[in-house]
């Protein structure tokens, strides 16, 4: 009864929200990264799109003024991700606050001798945990281009990392997945890419952004994944079959391979048992 309950609901949601083909067609073929979608996919993530948005408050900050398109193509990208998964893996991202926009956030924090600092920084994305996803539409706009960059992308896998807590790199596992090959194939690449990037031999479409930490290598090899899977696969197969598996999809199977691929130098490539 529950289940018949929410399928009248969400068809309910989905009518009033007045999202037909055409409109969606349009929205994804702005987007390069959602090139090779099958029909059903592509009906499945427009169900998912217009839920998102209906479950969740749109905060336009600064002047900004979003009409339908902007919606649907930020959507689109943010549940890109969960395509496989459901809208539950956003449960802890109630509300988005989208600046037109660099933003400027600032943090407190406490060091290692307890003396507390304010950080002032321009941002163009931030997820808080049990908060919002903040966001900068300019931003949003140039995400989904295939160029390894979405910020879009980058925030929501925060969210999806959140959900054990703290930010660290090991978002829920499914059941069928071992923790020990996600920490192997994490660990492995970002202690290699930290050299590549200290020791200037980094020549990989990954944003030297992710040697922060392995939070942020979590979330920038998420935006490569789908976006530049080839170059990703390529690199570091092992964190992109974990990534797979963790997905539940293959964005290599239905995009096509860029122009080149990064080199592999002397880090290992064979798949560990």
């Amino acid at each position: 009864m529950l289940a018949l309950f929410r399928q009248w609901r969400h068809q309910n949601i989905l009518r009033r929200a007045g999202v037909d083909a055409a409109e969606w067609r349009a929205v994804l073929d702005r987007l390069p990264v959602m090139y090779g979608l099958s029909p059903t996919q592509a009906e499945r993530l427009r169900v998912l799109a217009v839920l998102f948005l209906h479950e969740r408050q749109i905060v336009p900050a600064a002047g900004l003024e979003m009409n339908q398109t902007m919606k649907l193509q930020l959507a689109a990208q943010a549940c890109l991700p969960i395509l496989e998964l459901g809208l539950d893996w956003y449960r802890k991202c109630s509300t988005i606050v989208l600046y037109p926009g660099d933003f400027v956030a600032r943090h407190r924090y406490q060091d290692a001798l307890g003396l507390e600092h304010d950080e002032v920084s321009a941002m163009v994305g931030e997820a808080w945990d049990q908060g919002p996803v903040v966001l900068s539409w300019n931003d949003i706009a140039g995400s989904g281009e295939r160029d390894g960059y979405n910020v879009v992308i980058h925030e929501f896998a925060h969210k999806l990392d959140m959900l054990n807590g703290d930010a660290n790199g090991h978002p829920p596992l499914h059941k069928d997945m071992r923790l020990e090959r996600w920490t192997r194939a994490f660990s492995r690449a970002y202690d290699d890419f930290c050299d590549r990037a200290e020791t200037g031999r980094d020549q990989s479409v990954i944003d030297p952004y992710a040697a922060e930490s392995p939070g942020e290598f979590f979330s920038v090899v998420s935006e490569v994944f789908f976006e530049l899977p080839h170059a990703l696969r390529a690199l570091y197969p092992d964190v992109y079959a974990q990534l797979a598996a963790f997905y539940r999809q293959s964005p290599l199977q239905r995009l096509p391979p860029p122009d080149t691929l990064p080199r592999t130098d002397d880090y290992s490539t064979s798949s560990s048992p």
